[in-house]
């Protein structure tokens, strides 16, 4: 649960910050503390800044801590509006992070600058302070980590309480908080369960293809993947979402594998470790989609999650095994550990219409996952790639990721890559064995399922970071939320803008 807020559009007063516990004051770029004299403490910053030769300026870079007379201790920081979202939020999470570190019931938020730089600035603030005031789940004893409770903003005023930038808060943590669960007790059946009870609390639909009705439908790529698990507990889920006036129709896909051994070609201990984490772009697809209803976003959604296990088993799929995906394409499998793009084939095939199960095509599909190492070695883990359809869902991308603080990289989608998958057994090889350009051909392989829907596919380099990532600072970065958020809605201003009219050429002669 995301901290209270309570909020006042006065300012921060002396008073109220020398009573505060923990206090976090931004305040506008200036290079001079002499145009700053409504800031609280000004005096001791200013003996803070001496005493570490910094100029003022520096604090758009490197956050300072004062300690007040009462005990209590505030963090000072500028933010620069000629940065991008990225460099504010990540000096922001480092001006928190000596606040959190203390493990605070209430954080005092002062905002100071002009009246619009104080409401954009409380935007980015209150976002960095409700994903980094959450505890995610652990199984320790002691010492128990408590949350943030309470948030007292000063200095900007929202009628609806920023409940926009909460939405997208609450998302971001439920995604972190899905991811760490441990693989025993966030088992295919246990997250359908959880899935089923988020539906119902939401008023969403809710629809399950379990593992007896894909065998009859035909998906022969996902179950080849989730056969080697005991209990058949697999299934792909569909949630959906209608508003009154939608303006159109999405829908999110996201790889939710449990746990990855690897399956035959079984992964050494040292890339094992962690593979719990392979369900987080299935987490992804899932908290996107509440934070769209909750702004209110004016489409029909539904998120497809591709819920299994890979695991090693007599009944496991096999290297050269052949098998059918849900639209007729036969497969042959290459690699048993390149088991997201498999599950994912079906699931792509479902959401756009294979099958009749959707009565309507999608006006676009975006699916998120954990899918390739490849896509690490190109990236690191402060980028997330993304391949598209068109160069304007490129386009879109790239603004989307420079405006949310997730970054994204744009990947070609040629299709003389697809060379390197042909088979002479199959339709198409799952993957090579050479690993070269590993994410490009996993992204032409998926491609082939989406039927010429609008189709965009991030590969989620950048779902964990040792030692968080620009808003957030737990290692689990819930990427994609925000920047998902931020897409679709200029997408959705894309999309709808009226047509220009094309001039009629005049005639000639």
């Amino acid at each position: 649960m995301l901290a209270k807020l309570t909020q006042s559009a006065a300012p921060l007063n002396a008073a109220t910050l020398e009573q505060a516990s923990h206090a976090l004051l931004v305040l506008p770029f200036a290079r001079k503390l002499d145009g700053l004299g409504d800031v609280p403490g000004i005096a001791r910053l200013r003996a803070a800044l001496k005493r570490r030769d910094m100029k003022v300026e520096d604090l758009a870079k490197t956050p300072v801590g004062v300690s007040l007379a009462s005990g209590g201790l505030a963090s000072y920081v500028m933010l620069d509006g000629g940065k991008n979202a990225f460099e504010r939020q990540s000096v922001l999470r480092r001006a928190l992070a000596p606040l959190m570190e203390e493990q605070p019931q209430e954080l005092v938020l002062g905002l100071f600058g002009s009246a619009e730089a104080r409401r954009e600035n409380a935007r980015e603030a209150l976002y960095v302070a409700w994903v980094n005031g959450v505890r995610l789940p652990t199984r320790r004893k002691k010492p128990v980590p408590r949350p943030l409770a309470r948030i007292r903003l000063h200095g900007a005023r929202d009628a609806g309480g920023f409940a926009e930038i909460a939405a997208v808060a609450e998302a971001n943590t439920l995604v972190r908080a899905l991811t760490a669960l441990p693989p025993n007790e966030l088992t295919p059946a246990a997250y359908r369960q959880r899935l089923r009870q988020l539906a119902r609390s939401n008023g969403w639909g809710f629809e399950e293809f379990d593992m007896r009705r894909l065998r009859r439908m035909g998906a022969g790529a996902f179950v080849a993947v989730a056969q080697g698990s005991r209990p058949e507990d697999a299934a792909i889920v569909r949630l959906s979402w209608k508003p009154k006036r939608a303006k159109g129709h999405l829908s999110l896909v996201g790889k939710g594998i449990c746990f990855d051994t690897g399956g035959h070609n079984l992964k050494p201990a040292k890339y094992m470790s962690g593979m719990h984490e392979d369900m987080n772009g299935s987490a992804v697809a899932l908290g996107l989609m509440q934070a769209l209803i909750r702004r209110g976003t004016p489409l029909a959604i539904d998120a497809w999650l591709a819920i299994a296990q890979n695991h090693l088993s007599p009944e496991a799929y096999k290297q050269n095994d052949i098998v059918t995906a849900l639209d007729g394409t036969t497969i042959e499998v290459v690699h048993t550990d390149a088991e997201g793009r498999m599950v994912l084939a079906d699931t792509l095939a479902l959401a756009t219409g294979a099958k009749g199960k959707v009565r309507a095509k999608p006006d676009l599909v975006v699916d998120f996952a954990t899918l390739t190492g490849s896509m690490g070695y190109a990236l690191g883990s402060r980028y997330s790639g993304v391949f598209a359809t068109s160069t304007e869902l490129a386009r879109l991308s790239v603004a989307a990721g420079e405006a949310s603080g997730e970054r994204v990289c744009v990947f070609p989608l040629d299709a003389d890559y697809e060379a390197d998958l042909e088979s002479k057994a199959a339709d198409i090889k799952q993957c090579t064995l050479d690993g070269e350009a590993d994410h490009i051909l996993a992204a032409r392989f998926l491609k082939r399922f989406t039927h010429d829907v609008a189709w965009l596919h991030m590969d989620l380099s950048a779902s964990s970071c040792s030692g968080g990532l620009g808003a957030v600072g737990t290692d689990l970065t819930g990427f994609g939320v925000a920047w998902g958020v931020e897409f679709v809605e200029q997408w959705l201003s894309w999309h709808t803008a009226p047509a220009v009219p094309r001039r009629r050429a005049a005639r000639s002669g």
